[in-house]
């Protein structure tokens, strides 16, 4: 599934797939920074109301730990599907709203915010193209996944993806209205929600993702056992505890 690592006093988990040596992932627990309460300690989101400062720093140290050759590209997020062309347009850091980046060129720093929504990372299985999604419900319905493996130009068959951790199905209460916009789409979408007792739907994300890539031809899907609500200790949860911090998903080529 992912392996869990240590670097200078930072722990974050490292992505297990059968990816080159070339292409290098990781995503941020919430340990090892300087934020405080709620948004302790590793916050990386500089809207949450955070000191800008601590934000500063936490970025810093997860730079220095991972050995980044550059500063990520840290997109406004809007649960939609635009996918920045890190190549294309030499976007400045927080300047682009967007829900997915990729790039083909080595040294350039790919990266999500989560906090319950899921990273869904992706790399051609020969190295020569990466890209990380941010995929909450709105944005998995609306396409964000198809637009991220559209941006490739590549047979799907030739990417290989890896889902971050991300809210699970025991803890992801929905209506009636989030499960109509799957089915609108894929009839084969109500195997991911389960009714409970209070008349409304538990959702599984992962499921939901996994589906969407399958039926791309995305079949080499790793990842995806990891629940932020569950696990207070590791990750932050926006839905378990309103205000608090961001982790990261990132994915960049190496020399």
């Amino acid at each position: 599934m992912s392996g869990r690592s240590q670097r200078a006093g930072l722990a974050t988990l490292t992505p297990d797939w059968p990816v080159p040596e070339t292409v290098r992932a990781a995503f941020t627990l919430r340990t090892g920074g300087v934020s405080a309460p709620p948004c302790d300690s590793l916050n990386v989101g500089v809207h949450v109301g955070d000191d800008p400062q601590s934000v500063a720093e936490n970025r810093r140290r997860i730079a220095a730990a991972l050995g980044l050759p550059a500063e990520p590209v840290w997109m406004e997020q809007v649960h939609g599907v635009e996918v920045l062309d890190l190549d294309a347009r030499g976007p400045l850091p927080g300047v682009h709203k967007a829900d997915a980046a990729l790039t083909r060129t080595t040294g350039r720093v790919c990266a999500v915010q989560v906090a319950d929504c899921l990273p869904v990372l992706l790399a051609v299985r020969d190295g020569s193209a990466v890209a990380a999604a941010h995929a909450g419900w709105r944005g998995l319905a609306a396409g964000v996944l198809e637009a991220t493996v559209r941006a490739f130009a590549d047979r799907p068959g030739q990417l290989i993806a890896w889902l971050g951790p991300g809210i699970s199905q025991a803890h992801f209460e929905v209506g009636e209205e989030v499960r109509r916009a799957f089915l609108a789409q894929d009839a084969g979408a109500a195997a991911a929600f389960t009714a409970n007792a209070r008349g409304r739907w538990q959702c599984d994300l992962a499921g939901l993702a996994r589906q969407r890539l399958e039926k791309l031809g995305v079949a080499a899907v790793f990842g995806g056992g990891w629940c932020t609500y569950a696990d207070a200790a590791r990750f932050f949860s926006f839905r378990r505890d309103g205000r608090c911090g961001r982790m990261a998903a990132l994915i960049w080529r190496a020399q």
